[in-house]
C-alpha cells in the first residue's frame, strides 16, 4: 500500500515539475535548463511488433504535456501531403512537413475520426511550424525525427525542441527521436502490412518514462521508514527544548525587578544603604564622578564619616519617617553580622557593592545579579523568591515581638470591676512590677505564712 502511494506521489511530482518547466517559457536561452533538468523522459513503442520495439524520445517544451500514454497510427506526413508551392520539390519527398502543405491529388488521407500520430523529419523550418501544420491536419501527436548527420553535420543525439515565438495555439504533444531511430521507424512502416485509410502505418504508443521512478519507489519507501523515527525524535527534542527554555525563563527574575532591590556599600566601619539603579563605575583616569560615587568606589572612611555627620544633621532637622524605622526594625539579628559572600566565599572589602535581598541575605552585587537574572530567582542561601513583594521577616518580627516572655505581665489590659460600689474598684495595669517590689511582696508573704 505504501509502495502504491509513494509511486502515485512521485508521478504527481514529476507532472507538476514538468508543467512548471513548460510554464517558465520557450525561449532559446531557457532550453538548456530544460535539457539539464529533465532529459529524455518519453518512450516511443511500436506495439504491433513482437516483441515491442522501443525508442527513447524527448518531449518538446511547447504544446501539451504527455501525462498519460498516447496511442495511434504512425503516418508520415509525406504519405498524403505535398508542398502547396512546389508539389514536385524534394521537400515533399523528404517528409519535412513545413508549411504550407496540401493534400495529394487523388491520394488518401486519415479520416477525422482516426487516431493517428504524424511523423516528420527535422529541417528547413522550425519545430513549432511543423507541429502546427500537423495539428491543422488533425494529428493527435507529432514525432519529429533527427536529420542525417552525414549531410547536415549535426550530431545524432536527442535535443530539446523549443519555440522562439508564441506557441500557445499548439494543443497536441510532440516528441523528438534520433535519426537512427527515425530511419528504423520509417523502414518498419515501409514493410508494414497494416494500413489505415489506404496508408501504410504501424501502431505507436508514446509513454512517459516513469519506470525508473517506479524502480526507485522501494528505496524511497525504505529511506522514509528509516528517517521517519529520527525526524519524529528530532521534532520531539525541539519541542522539549522549547518548553524547557520557557520553564527556565519563568525560573529567572526579571532584570528590572533585580535592579530595584536595595544595595549597600561597605565603607570599613558599616553599611551605607542605597536604592535605585547602580551608578556606573568610571573607567577613565580623567573622569570626575560625583561625590557619592567616588565615596562608594573608594570606600573612604573619612568621606563616610562626613556624610554620616551630614545625614545626622539632616535627620535632626528632618526626623526619619516611620517607614524607615520599620525597615530597620525588621532586620534579623544576624543581618549586621554578615561579613562574607555566600557565592564567592570572600569577605566583604572596603568599597564592595552588595545586594540586599528581601530575605535580608547579602551578596556581592555583580555575582547575585548574574545569579538572579540568568539562573534562578531564588536566594542562594534560603531559596526565598526575590520577586515576591512581601518581606518574609515582617511576620516573623511581629510574631517575635508579640510572643510572651517571663517579663510579660499576666494581664494584658486594664480591668475595672464594681463590687458593691465605687469603693470596691479593682484596677490592674499593664506595667510589669519592678524586681524590687516583687521581692518585697515575696518576703511579706513568707512572714505571714510563718506567723500563721
Amino acid at each position: 500500500m505504501a509502495h502504491i502511494d509513494i509511486s502515485s506521489g512521485v508521478r504527481s511530482a514529476v507532472k507538476s515539475f514538468n508543467s512548471w518547466f513548460r510554464s517558465i517559457g520557450t525561449t532559446s536561452d531557457r532550453s538548456w535548463l530544460w535539457g539539464w533538468a529533465w532529459g529524455a523522459d518519453n518512450v516511443l513503442t511500436v506495439v504491433d511488433r513482437s516483441p515491442p520495439i522501443n525508442f527513447v524520445s524527448r518531449p518538446a517544451s511547447f504544446g501539451r504535456l504527455i501525462e498519460d500514454s498516447v496511442m495511434g497510427y504512425g503516418i508520415p506526413m509525406n504519405a498524403f501531403t505535398v508542398s502547396c508551392n512546389d508539389p514536385d520539390s524534394n521537400d515533399s519527398i523528404k517528409n519535412l512537413g513545413c508549411p504550407n502543405l496540401c493534400l495529394i491529388d487523388g491520394g488518401h488521407m486519415p479520416e477525422p475520426e482516426d487516431s493517428w500520430i504524424a511523423i516528420i523529419q527535422r529541417g528547413n523550418c522550425s519545430f513549432v511550424e511543423k507541429v502546427r501544420e500537423a495539428q491543422r491536419f488533425g494529428a493527435k501527436a507529432v514525432i519529429v525525427g533527427g536529420d542525417n548527420p552525414d549531410v547536415s553535420g549535426n550530431p545524432d543525439v536527442l535535443i530539446n525542441m523549443y519555440s522562439q515565438t508564441d506557441s500557445s495555439d499548439i494543443k497536441i504533444p510532440s516528441t523528438y527521436i534520433k535519426y537512427t531511430d527515425y530511419s528504423h521507424l520509417s523502414n518498419l512502416i515501409a514493410v508494414s502490412n497494416t494500413s489505415t485509410s489506404g496508408i501504410k502505418t504501424v501502431s505507436l504508443q508514446i509513454t512517459p518514462d516513469y519506470a525508473s521512478w517506479e524502480w526507485y519507489s522501494p528505496i524511497l519507501t525504505f529511506i522514509v521508514l528509516l528517517f521517519l523515527p529520527s525526524l519524529l525524535t528530532l521534532i520531539t527534542l525541539l519541542i522539549h527544548r522549547f518548553r524547557a527554555a520557557r520553564a527556565e525563563q519563568r525560573e529567572r527574575a526579571p532584570e528590572d525587578v533585580v535592579q530595584r532591590l536595595p544595595w549597600r556599600v561597605w565603607t570599613g566601619n558599616g553599611w551605607e544603604k542605597h536604592t535605585g539603579p547602580v551608578p556606573p563605575t568610571p573607567t577613565k583616569v580623567g573622569d570626575e564622578p560625583f561625590e557619592e560615587s567616588a565615596m562608594l568606589e573608594r570606600g573612604c572612611v573619612k568621606c563616610s564619616e562626613e556624610n554620616s555627620r551630614d545625614e545626622s544633621h539632616e535627620n535632626a532637622n528632618h526626623p526619619s519617617t516611620s517607614h524607615e524605622d520599620d525597615e530597620v526594625s525588621i532586620n534579623p539579628p544576624w543581618f549586621d553580622a554578615q561579613t562574607e559572600c555566600a557565592i564567592c566565599l570572600n569577605d566583604f572589602a572596603k568599597g564592595d557593592r552588595v545586594r540586599v535581598l528581601p530575605c535580608k541575605h547579602i551578596f556581592h552585587l555583580a555575582e547575585v545579579d548574574e545569579w538572579l537574572i540568568h539562573r534562578k530567582k531564588l536566594c542562594p542561601v534560603c531559596k526565598a523568591d526575590v520577586t515576591q513583594p512581601d518581606n518574609p521577616y515582617h511576620h516573623l518580627v511581629n510574631e517575635t515581638h508579640n510572643a510572651p516572655t517571663e517579663r510579660t505581665p499576666l494581664l494584658s489590659h486594664t480591668q475595672t470591676t464594681n463590687q458593691g460600689g465605687p469603693d470596691h474598684t479593682i484596677s490592674t495595669s499593664t506595667t510589669p512590677p519592678s524586681p524590687r517590689s516583687t521581692s518585697h511582696l515575696l518576703i511579706g508573704s513568707l512572714d505571714h505564712a510563718t506567723e500563721s
